[in-house]
């Protein structure tokens, strides 16, 4: 009877039909899988274990652009600016209304749609509410841009956004997270769909812009020049954040021959700790790189850094920007984290090098800083090619390869750490000679 039962329950209609729908739905995901494509993916939502330690820093204060952050009610009040925007681009090009651009931007959607890790509430299928979106945030994008550069649509023309608004700086910060980004491309499109016959290049205005902003402090107008010379042979930026990671990473860096050694210390000493074992420190003026850091015979050079309230927040995505491409030989900011993590451990390191003037403090106390940069380096992972391997090693090796540093670091960490215990230290030495000299004479004298 069981067996008859279990033939009846396989030769079931309902079942059969059931069946069918479940190797329908997945036909339609395996579908949906082919048509997405990973390699293609630029503009990524921040993973988890880089948000937690701080989630404010990847998410956007005053617009949204792109759709990721586009439902946050938040942000609406944004929302008109856009259309004010809108209908300034449109003034650039008689005959061309919403409909035409819209019709454009079409042609583009299936290949902006893969630069996106993952879209949720937006029906892809929609090509209008995807592509108003593209419209609406790209021209909102590339006119807050020229506005910024003074490009207007018209002689005379009052800003929409001032530089003495407080949603200025609000929207520069903004413009530079990663999961607020539209494909470059797109933005490329509408500007030079529009741009006058005289009219820069967006990207050169886009860093023009940018380096006024970004405290850094290394994004030269050498730089720039470089850049463009390089978009002469080759234009692949995939959004603005790359555009500033690019101008700020250093140029044509050769490969070490032991970039694939493993063998390498990951832990260096604090600066304090460093500063005890005799290291100096020093701020490196003849550079144009934030990266450029060197150990040689004892003193360690580097460039100096304005630490401000938008550091950690611009910082951060471009970390997160390096940790989720795969196309990316060096992580300068990704490595530039974990030394500063490694340098700085509390308030009195983040001083030492105050003082130096490698640190330029802006935020309030000291011991805010060194979180700064101890929480920075959460979840970041460090490769093979570390670009401070070098400078770890050399640190480490004067700190431990030398005894006389090494005592030296001991005793002053452990007896001179402050004024009052270093005072009471040379008052037990002072009288431990003493007694050594008494000691010495008494027996002298029983000689005697």
């Amino acid at each position: 009877m069981h067996q008859l039962s279990d033939k009846k329950e396989t030769n079931d209609p309902s079942e059969s039909q059931t069946k069918k729908c479940i190797n329908q739905i997945f036909a339609k995901m395996f579908e949906d899988l082919d048509k997405s494509s990973f390699k293609s993916c630029t503009i990524f939502k921040v993973n988890v274990r880089l948000r937690e330690s701080n989630p404010d820093a990847y998410t956007p204060k005053m617009v949204s652009i792109g759709p990721y952050h586009r439902k946050n009610p938040q942000l609406r009040p944004m929302e008109k600016y856009k259309l004010l925007y809108l209908r300034r681009f449109l003034k650039r090009r008689e005959g061309f209304d919403v409909k035409y651009w819209i019709g454009k931007l079409e042609e583009l959607k299936e290949e902006a749609l893969k630069c996106y890790d993952d879209i949720e509430g937006l029906d892809t299928d929609n090509r209008h509410e995807f592509c108003k979106m593209l419209l609406l945030d790209g021209c909102f994008v590339v006119e807050f841009i020229r506005e910024c550069s003074e490009k207007y649509a018209e002689e005379g023309e009052d800003k929409i956004i001032n530089f003495v608004d407080y949603k200025y700086n609000q929207i520069l910060r903004d413009l530079l997270l990663l999961e607020n980004q539209l494909p470059f491309f797109i933005l490329d499109q509408l500007h030079s769909w529009t741009a006058k016959h005289d009219e820069l290049q967006l990207e050169e205005l886009a860093i023009t812009l940018f380096s006024h902003v970004v405290n850094l402090g290394y994004m030269s107008v050498t730089g720039v020049s470089c850049l463009m010379n390089l978009f002469l042979f080759e234009r692949d930026m995939k959004h603005l954040l790359q555009l500033v990671h690019t101008v700020s990473c250093p140029r044509n860096f050769e490969k070490s021959s032991n970039d694939n050694d493993t063998k390498w210390n990951k832990v260096m000493p604090n600066a304090t700790e460093l500063s005890e074992a005799g290291v100096r420190f020093a701020k490196f003026n003849q550079t144009t790189s934030l990266f450029d850091i060197k150990f040689e015979n004892g003193l360690m050079t580097i460039p100096s850094l304005d630490v401000v309230d938008g550091t950690e927040t611009l910082l951060r995505n471009l970390i997160a920007y390096e940790q989720q491409s795969i196309d990316l030989q060096y992580l300068y900011f990704s490595d530039y984290a974990i030394f500063m993590d490694q340098l700085i451990d509390t308030d009195k390191d983040v001083s030492l090098l105050r003082h130096k003037g490698i640190i330029a403090n802006w935020i309030g106390e000291d011991k805010e800083v060194a979180s700064l940069f101890n929480k920075m380096g959460n979840g970041v992972t460090v490769y093979s090619n570390f670009y401070y391997k070098e400078v770890f090693t050399k640190a480490v090796k004067h700190c431990d390869e030398k005894p006389w540093n090494r005592m030296k670091a001991s005793l002053k960490h452990n007896y001179f750490s402050s004024p009052w215990v270093g005072a009471s230290t040379m008052t037990v030495i002072i009288l431990l000679i003493l007694t050594t000299i008494q000691t010495i004479l008494a027996i002298i004298s029983a000689f005697k």
